[in-house]
């Protein structure tokens, strides 16, 4: 144990005030980013074919070269409701792995919601009000992009229909509760409220439902209805994980407080908002040569990986077929994961910007089958107090791998990972742990293997010959 503090704060005045945008860093490192791409044409998508689902100011994010982006008074004013969120260094469980390592989280289990996710809500909202918006239809997973929207959009006077995954409604009642609280609708997926649902559930009626099937329903009432209902998404678009860079922004100046440097920075990735949150911040750093031996890990489900099993290629980012094509890692948009408690990390895609880095080898990843995982959470909550939502336990058992393997070399390692919300709506899967009914699901390859087929054939550049 150590006397030295173990929890490292900023007072408000220190509350980041601009957002970091990635991009401008990743072009100059000499990765070239990729355009979305038109369905039909496989042309490069203009910001007007956005316009029916999104605010003009978030378009405008979403394809800008601009290092920062200031952060609205009216964003700040309610971020100051959690933010700055704390730094913690977990020294008891340090104590009980017996480890050479300092281990860092950043909680955002403090958020209203419980999650990272009002970072970007309540900045959707925010934009979304001032461009007139009354009403928003998004998806969510797990339910914590549904309850922060549920929780933004009341704030900004909006009405808010989400579509849940099947699988996790059924799972997580409270989640769904919480989001009726603030005023949503809440829809389980695929439902026959839309042609995008309807499809699936003519072809699967028993389908426990994924994100991409959620997201084609989202989507399509937005786009169908004259441009009365915007869009709203929590994950994978550039302006999204711009949002979240305040999380890894004041991590950067409480390691500062705590007067240290992380030798690696680990967070669960689904879609990547939260691990890029607090990942890009540092990457930056690597990317300009300042800390080039800075590592980077992502952590995902067994079930549903993406990144170590996925290929990097142009698909569309829901099973409906009704976005643009994304450059990203991939198990093919009809790809359907096991219904694991990790309802947020079921996504057969990945952002772009962090599929680039992964691929350019400036960010690793692993997966992790759910015992496992819930083994780490429940080692983590028995030393720090905190039961942690079943995708952030992804990133404890990374930290703890981590510091193992720092413990087994006889290494001092400074270990930062992203708890990105707490478990309290997810007792459910911890009964299903402790009375030995969590399954050892992994992904069956040849679901993937048919997804993929489905995949279109569209060359990336620099790669097999393409131009």
């Amino acid at each position: 144990m150590t006397d030295a503090p173990t929890r490292f704060d900023l007072s408000q005045d220190r509350l980041p005030t601009a957002w970091l945008n990635i991009m401008p860093s990743i072009a100059q490192a000499g990765m070239q980013p990729l355009p979305p791409l038109h369905p039909g044409t496989h042309e490069p998508v203009t910001p007007d074919l956005f316009a029916p689902l999104f605010p003009e100011a978030l378009i405008l994010q979403e394809v800008s070269t601009d290092p920062w982006i200031d952060i609205p008074g009216g964003v700040l004013d309610i971020y100051r409701l959690w933010r700055p969120s704390p730094l913690h260094r977990a020294v008891r469980l340090e104590k009980a792995l017996q480890t050479t390592a300092r281990i860092y989280f950043k909680y955002e289990g403090v958020s209203p919601a419980g999650s990272h996710k009002p970072n970007t809500a309540i900045a959707q909202a925010y934009y979304n009000k001032e461009a007139g918006t009354k009403r928003l239809a998004t998806e969510t997973g797990a339910g914590q992009w549904g309850s922060a929207l549920a929780m933004a959009a009341k704030f900004f006077g909006i009405d808010c229909q989400v579509f849940m995954v099947k699988a996790s409604y059924e799972q997580k009642p409270y989640r769904r509760i919480f989001m009726e609280t603030f005023g949503a609708e809440v829809v389980p997926s695929p439902s026959p409220t839309t042609e995008a649902g309807k499809a699936i559930l003519e072809a699967d009626p028993e389908s426990t439902g994924s994100l991409g099937i959620a997201i084609s329903e989202a989507v399509e009432v937005a786009a169908t209805s004259g441009g009365a209902i915007k869009y709203s998404l929590g994950s994978v678009l550039n302006h999204v994980l711009l949002h979240q860079t305040v999380i890894g922004l004041e991590a950067k100046a409480q390691m500062e407080l705590a007067g240290d440097r992380p030798d690696i920075v680990i967070g669960c990735v689904g879609g990547g908002s939260n691990y890029s949150g607090l990942a890009y911040p540092f990457m930056v750093d690597r990317l300009s040569g300042s800390a080039p031996d800075m590592r980077f890990l992502a952590t995902e489900p067994a079930a549903c990986p993406t990144l170590t099993k996925g290929r990097f290629a142009y698909d569309f980012a829901d099973t409906g077929m009704m976005t643009p094509l994304i450059p990203m890692y991939t198990l093919g948009h009809t790809f359907v994961p096991a219904p694991v408690h990790a309802g947020g990390l079921r996504y057969h895609g990945d952002a772009p910007s962090l599929s680039l880095l992964v691929k350019h080898g400036h960010m690793d990843a692993v997966a992790y089958s759910q015992n496992a995982v819930f083994d780490a959470a429940l080692q983590f909550a028995h030393t720090e107090g905190i039961v942690p939502a079943p995708e952030s336990a992804h990133a404890v058992r990374g930290a703890i791998d981590e510091a193992i393997a720092a413990r087994d070399a006889g290494e001092e390692r400074v270990i930062l990972f992203g708890l990105s919300g707490h478990g309290a709506f997810d007792m459910k899967a911890y009964d299903d742990y402790l009375n030995g009914r969590l399954p050892e699901v992994e992904y069956r390859e040849e679901d993937v293997l048919t997804a993929m087929a489905q995949v279109p054939d569209v060359p990336i550049p620099g790669e097999d010959g393409a131009p």
